[in-house]
């Protein structure tokens, strides 16, 4: 039941992500969900591998590469979902912070 919980949260705060920042296109409630598996998926299988390959250059920027790597995996996400688009780069960046701060807050106020 978490489960289903966290990805309807993440799916929601892609809709929240779409509205405020122009770019970002959803154009429903379930390509959203969608997108919020897919993205659960990459963080959960290909981010650790992400992050182990370029640990030298996260120790150097003292841990900011990993915003480079989440809006990575966002931009990539978008790529092959159809309802869901990203125009650039910074644009997916800024889009997956929105969707992390707003996830970590709801799922901390669930547990």
């Amino acid at each position: 039941m978490k489960i289903i919980i966290r990805i309807l949260i993440t799916a929601l705060a892609l809709l929240v992500a779409a509205y405020f920042v122009p770019g970002i296109e959803v154009s429903g409630i379930y390509p959203a969900i969608i997108s919020a598996v897919i993205l659960g998926a990459l963080n959960l299988i290909v981010k650790p591998i992400l992050v182990v390959l370029t640990l030298p250059i996260t120790i150097v920027t003292l841990g900011l590469f990993m915003f480079v790597i989440n809006g990575a995996l966002f931009m990539f996400a978008a790529s092959f979902i159809d309802g869901f688009s990203v125009s650039s780069f910074w644009v997916a960046m800024l889009g997956s912070l929105i969707v992390s701060v707003i996830s970590a807050i709801a799922n901390k106020l669930v547990d």
